[in-house]
């Protein structure tokens, strides 16, 4: 038996709550945030690995370029954070260092120019996977040493909770999983085999991070003394430590954020590495739910164009997700599989296989048929970590091709997958500046850019990270957008 296994078995979800102090009901988090005077807490700067970390949020703006003119409009805007997008997951980590490092200088440089205070997040996956501690690193070493790193990967709505200082993700409604015993884990560039947080910290660090410097706020700490136990477990952590946030509900980490505002104003300074929930938390962004094909103005007429759905995903939950799609659908969905092997054999043979991919997708489009377009399923794994991440690169550029040579304007586009979505949006779409309007589905982020100089200006695009819903997800959200009959007479 492997090592995590023997620490931290899996659990029961209703017998581990049980077990623990009951939740805070409700809190005045969101509330009270939004009251705030602007000038009295720094503008959040979200730098997101990949695009699905804008999956909480709404009513905000997501860039995916950092020239001197975008940021200081940003900084303007008047909006309490914006993400940029950088895509930093898909490279090998000298050359995510390298991106992170201009990024931060670029934001540095606004913030200055704008005279308005700011606070990095480095937004990263709910499973742990990711340049980490590269990417807090860098930032540090651009904006200045933190008093602590906010290490918080909780993520309600897609079942990743953290208790007693072990990361678990939640299978089937009812079993806690440890984040190490999962698929997640087995990542070809980013496999980890620690669960628990501080031997994780400890692990990623190779070290350099004792785990001694590892500090945590437990859920007792939130539920039973709230913020104001928070604070002072804050205040009494020596500079340069890891702080680990548990947290199982929404409350909890309201609660956590309460009393990181109250250190900052006591003259702390945090770096933030976390998942989805905390930015939108920490924004004062209530939840709201998914958007409605109505609420989207979504033409579900007979005379429509069809929609596409684009996969380059390889995990195992997007891979079931497809299958329950195909299933569901049936003939009312075209399929067209991209063959990855022959896509890497040379690049005459993904010309040519992109090219006649393209020409039938916008035949069935402009007809009226949704589309989905597809990676064939069988994972290739490279000899290492960095030839892994250009075998995704291949893939990615297949996808980034077939979306930039396609000529009938698709009723919506959903993209499926971090790199699918981000190569997407900005090497085929050329979206530089886009409103995240809210959730397609639950944990799904929903975006719309209007820029006239975007492919598709004002296209319905859904950001479908390869590793969020149930089973029949996706299959759901393309049957609740289909064209509606024509009402019998």
């Amino acid at each position: 038996m492997a090592d995590d296994e023997k620490k931290n078995p899996v659990l029961s979800l209703d017998e581990t709550i049980s077990q623990l102090p009951p939740p805070v009901p409700f809190t005045h988090s969101a509330a009270d945030i939004q009251q705030l005077p602007h000038d009295k807490l720094p503008i959040l700067v979200v730098l997101d690995d990949d695009p699905t970390g804008t999956q909480t949020c709404h009513g905000i703006n997501v860039l995916t370029v950092w020239d001197a003119a975008t940021l200081e409009a940003e900084f303007h805007s008047g909006n309490r954070g914006f993400f940029i997008l950088t895509n930093s997951r898909a490279l090998p980590t000298p050359q995510a260092r390298d991106l992170i490092h201009e990024i931060c200088t670029a934001v540095q440089k606004a913030a200055a120019k704008t005279n308005i205070s700011f606070e990095f997040v480095l937004r990263g996956d709910s499973t742990l996977r990711g340049h980490f501690p590269d990417e807090p690193e860098v930032a540090e070493q651009v904006s200045g040493k933190a008093d602590a790193w906010i290490l918080a990967p909780f993520f309600r709505q897609g079942g990743r909770y953290t208790i007693n200082d072990v990361h678990y993700v939640l299978e089937g409604g009812t079993k806690l999983v440890p984040a190490a015993q999962t698929p997640f884990a087995k990542d070809a560039t980013f496999g980890y085999k620690s669960s628990n947080l501080v031997d994780y910290v400890v692990e990623k660090s190779k070290g350099s991070i004792p785990a001694e410097r590892v500090k945590s706020i437990s859920l007792e700490d939130i539920r039973v003394g709230g913020a104001n136990a928070v604070v002072q477990k804050l205040l009494s952590f020596e500079k340069g430590s890891v702080v680990v946030l548990n947290a199982i509900v929404d409350t909890d980490m309201e609660i956590a954020v309460q009393g990181l505002l109250q250190a900052t104003t006591q003259g702390k300074r945090y770096l933030y590495r976390t998942g989805a929930a905390f930015v939108s938390t920490r924004l004062g962004i209530e939840q709201i739910p998914p958007l409605s094909a109505t609420e989207l103005e979504l033409d579900q007429s007979q005379t429509s164009p069809g929609g596409l759905i684009l996969a380059g995903s390889y995990v195992p939950k997007t891979t079931e997700q497809l299958e329950c799609l195909i299933d569901g659908r049936g003939e009312k969905l075209k399929r067209i599989v991209l063959d990855v092997e022959e896509l890497l054999a040379n690049s005459e043979t993904l010309e040519e296989a992109i090219s006649s991919a393209v020409d039938l997708a916008g035949e069935y489009i402009a007809k009226g048929e949704d589309v989905l377009v597809m990676t064939s399923r069988k994972l290739i794994i490279g000899k290492d970590d960095i030839s892994s991440l250009n075998i995704g690169s291949v893939v990615a550029a297949a996808l980034v091709l077939f979306l930039r040579l396609l000529v009938p304007r698709p009723r919506y586009i959903i993209a499926k997958g971090g790199i699918t979505s981000s190569d997407a949006a900005t090497k085929s779409l050329r979206m530089r500046r886009a409103e995240i309007r809210g959730q397609a589905a639950s944990g799904v982020p929903l975006w719309r850019c209007t820029e006239s100089t975007s492919k598709f200006s004002g296209i319905i695009y859904v950001v479908f990270p390869g590793n969020v819903g149930e089973k029949h997800t996706l299959r759901d959200l393309v049957a609740s957008w289909e064209k509606l009959a024509v009402p019998k007479h």
